[in-house]
């Protein structure tokens, strides 16, 4: 049974049933919706619950929680296709510091969160994120579908398990890795 610890989770399920339907919401809109089922007021104060659970802690009692990489981007359109369109995330804010000023943006699908950047300051191009994924074979098929004329993700087996890699306009990779099961290693 999901908890409110599985509260993102839940919202991008509620976004793809719905967008079945034909409903489309946003990744923010189905987060302020999971919390107020939770009973909290907005998604601020329960992604605060979740950060502040025991759950959350190591033995330390010190609560680290998943890295969000800074992706160094220099064309918006392009970033916006490669990683809203190809990859399938949603945006979950953007910032500016004025109308002309760099974009820095986060998506997210899934667990998955991504910082892009177009701040010179903020990271360096070809960096290479590793991403631990179930179904990698799923997601290979769902990337192939789309068509991407820029990329061709393949899949290949290594110690470590099934892994697939796509790299971003911008020479960034992602490296999606499905671990391999305790009985296999």
């Amino acid at each position: 049974m999901r908890t409110y610890l599985d509260a993102k989770a839940m919202a991008s399920a509620m976004r793809e049933r719905l967008a079945g339907t034909g409903v489309a919401i946003t990744h923010s809109q189905a987060l302020e919706i999971v919390a107020r089922q939770f009973g909290f007021d907005t998604w601020n104060i329960l992604a605060a619950r979740i950060a502040a659970s025991p759950e959350t802690r190591d033995d330390s009692g010190i609560g680290l929680e998943a890295a969000a990489p800074i992706i160094r981007i220099f064309d918006e359109a392009k970033a916006r296709e490669f990683y809203l369109e190809f990859l399938g995330c949603s945006v979950d804010w953007e910032h500016r510091f004025g109308p002309d000023a760099p974009l820095y943006m986060q998506v997210s699908r899934g667990a998955m969160v991504l910082h892009l950047s177009e701040h010179s300051g903020d990271a360096t191009p070809g960096a290479n994120a590793v991403v631990f994924a179930r179904d990698v074979e799923k997601l290979h098929g769902e990337l192939l579908a789309h068509n991407y004329r820029y990329n061709r993700p393949g899949l290949q087996k290594q110690d470590w398990g099934l892994e697939m890699q796509v790299t971003d306009p911008f020479s960034n990779r992602l490296r999606f890795i499905e671990r391999k099961a305790a009985q296999e290693t």
